[in-house]
């Protein structure tokens, strides 16, 4: 799991941001290779296709499209929209410490009970697409901040707009 996903799941809750498991049994093959596809089987097999036979032999099931990463994550349930500063208001208080979510990626991280050290920026950092330079860190941590709660936003979250400027 990725320091984005880790800061999503803090806020939304572990419940909501865990990916969802595919329940779906592993097909073994030969070889001792273990398959599993996550994905809704193709009702128009073609059983009088000798590969189709072999795959299906497998236990293999094939599609003829998948489904969007959206509904095969979670096929049952719309993201829930959470609000993010609700949420990181509330983790502050229960921190007990002076902590600015607001302007600082550093106290939100520290507000979720997250390593905000550098080297957990930078990896932050290389997760969303930051370009400049990572030794210059507070150019990188404005960024960060400023992406973090765009994607949040863009994820499902009810962000103020005046942090999303």
């Amino acid at each position: 799991m990725g320091i984005f996903d880790k800061i999503k799941s803090a806020i939304w809750g572990d419940d909501e941001a865990a990916p969802a498991s595919t329940d779906q049994p592993a097909a073994s093959v030969p070889g001792n290779i273990t398959l599993t596809t996550g994905m809704a089987p193709d009702v128009a097999t073609q059983a009088d296709n000798p590969v189709m036979a072999d795959v299906a032999a497998a236990g293999v099931q094939p599609v003829s499209k998948p489904a969007p990463i959206e509904t095969a994550q979670n096929p049952a349930t719309p993201p829930t929209e959470v609000d993010v500063a609700e949420q990181l208001d509330r983790a502050t208080r229960d921190r007990g410490e002076k902590l600015d979510w607001r302007h600082s990626i550093v106290d939100l991280m520290k507000a979720l009970g997250m390593d905000a050290s550098l080297q957990e920026r930078k990896e932050l950092a290389k997760e969303l697409n930051y370009e400049g330079d990572m030794g210059d860190s507070a150019k990188m941590n404005m960024y960060l901040h400023k992406t973090l709660l765009r994607r949040l936003s863009e994820n499902g979250g009810k962000v103020p707009a005046d942090l999303l400027d």
